[in-house]
């Protein structure tokens, strides 16, 4: 058996599953941020309406709503919070992080869990080998916390090798994108995809986690990493640290099917709008004006995005006519990027630093753009009307493209202008 196979077995009491059956597992970790945090709390008050068994198997994350602007969101939050202290679950406040950031560096986590949530984006946990999927708030509240326990069909499972050394100036994020006009969206319905190969095996765990994070965009159930020596380095380093052995499949045969693709000639790339499947060279993008640019989102505010950021406007400044915002992915980045000197760099250079949160993600507290405007950033969305007017576009790239672009006042390359240069 593969690795989510092994993980179904276990959490259902069984010795094997084979693909197609339906198991009933327990459930790990249920994530929320606080809009599905809330929507789950209504039902189960009004539906269910027990003491929760399991609390401690619950975390929310106030990311969305993380400085209410009007008093229903400030009601949002109080609600939240009044539930979380009622039945004893785990509440990250304002200010903590993006969910899953935030679930990870708080210790919630761990290799061979199976980890539920309502936000689309869950399955990018498979970084850590677990079996992370999105579920209904509805779920949510009638199974998973009053009964500890969700129903899974065991998904057929996809291996998609990526093989080859990068040009220099193309990052994960670019492979990242790369891979789904490659595959095309929605491509591997309720597939289980493993992300190996030799380029996966180098990555470093922040980089392997940008590719279970593609698994909606390609229809997929979950994706994952197979457990290694970078997990477990990974691991040790959260609070908890690795708790027994890491999970292992038993044999690369156990894939139903392997797509393989070499990256070595993969330019850096820019989704535009209105899919993120819609990838074309940054070269070919370039010239496009941009009047925001923005680190944040599932996939961006890491560290080495800040990092990026800041070298590529070493000696530069944000561009007159855009308006560069940094999000931090997690309290612990941000103490990170301050303790390196990034944070003055980048206020410097004219970027504008915001709470760790997800940023302008569905334009809740930040980031709305009118009809016209035009925004490229770390996020993983870019449909019509994600970030406000239905009539602005949202352009999804690396980190160093986007800094390049905010400097430029356009899409731009990474890269100064006779300069070979590459940036993480």
């Amino acid at each position: 058996m593969n690795l989510v196979e092994k993980i179904l077995a276990r959490a259902s009491g069984r010795d094997s599953v084979q693909p197609g059956e339906i198991v009933i597992a327990g459930v790990d970790r249920l994530l929320m941020h606080d809009l599905s945090g809330y929507l789950t709390s209504e039902v189960y008050e009004k539906r269910v309406g027990r003491p929760i068994p399991h609390p401690e198997r619950a975390v929310m994350v106030f990311d969305h709503h993380f400085s209410p602007p009007t008093e229903r969101q400030a009601e949002i939050l109080e609600a939240n919070r009044a539930w979380a202290r009622k039945h004893g679950i785990t509440l990250m406040d304002c200010g903590s992080g993006n969910l899953h950031h935030a679930a990870v560096r708080g210790g919630h986590v761990k290799p061979g869990m199976i980890v539920v949530g309502s936000d689309s984006h869950t399955p990018v946990h498979g970084a850590l080998g677990t079996l992370a999927v999105a579920l209904g708030n509805d779920s949510h509240a009638g199974t998973v916390l009053p009964y500890g326990k969700a129903w899974f069909r065991v998904p057929e499972t996809v291996r998609i090798e990526l093989h080859g050394v990068p040009r220099p100036g193309t990052t994960a994020r670019d492979i990242a994108l790369w891979l789904v006009a490659q595959i095309g969206e929605g491509a591997l319905n309720y597939r289980a995809l493993e992300f190996a190969g030799p380029y996966v095996k180098q990555a470093s765990f922040w980089d392997r986690w940008l590719f279970p994070l593609l698994t909606v965009d390609l229809g997929a159930k979950c994706g994952f990493v197979e457990p290694d020596e970078v997990t477990e380095a990974f691991v040790r380093t959260l609070p908890g640290g690795l708790d027994g052995e890491l999970p292992h499949s038993d044999g690369a045969q156990d894939a139903a099917t392997v797509l393989r693709y070499d990256v070595s000639e993969v330019p850096a790339q820019v989704a535009c709008p209105p899919t993120v499947g819609n990838t074309r060279s940054v070269a070919d993008a370039a010239g496009t004006r941009v009047g925001w640019a923005e680190l944040g989102g599932h996939g961006g505010g890491r560290l080495e995005d800040i990092r990026a950021a800041a070298e590529v406007l070493d000696g530069r400044r944000v561009h007159p006519d855009t308006r560069l915002n940094i999000v931090p992915s997690s309290r612990q980045v941000f103490a990170e990027a301050l303790a390196e000197g990034l944070v003055a760099r980048l206020h410097e250079a004219g970027a504008t630093w915001f709470p760790p949160s997800t940023g302008s993600n569905q334009a809740i507290n930040m980031g709305a753009m009118a009809a016209g405007e035009a925004m490229i950033c770390t996020h993983s969305r870019n449909f019509p009307g994600r970030n406000g007017s239905t009539d602005a576009a949202v352009y999804l790239a690396s980190a160093a493209t986007v800094a390049a672009s905010a400097a430029a006042g356009e899409i731009a390359g990474a890269a100064r202008p006779g300069a070979e240069r590459s940036a993480a």
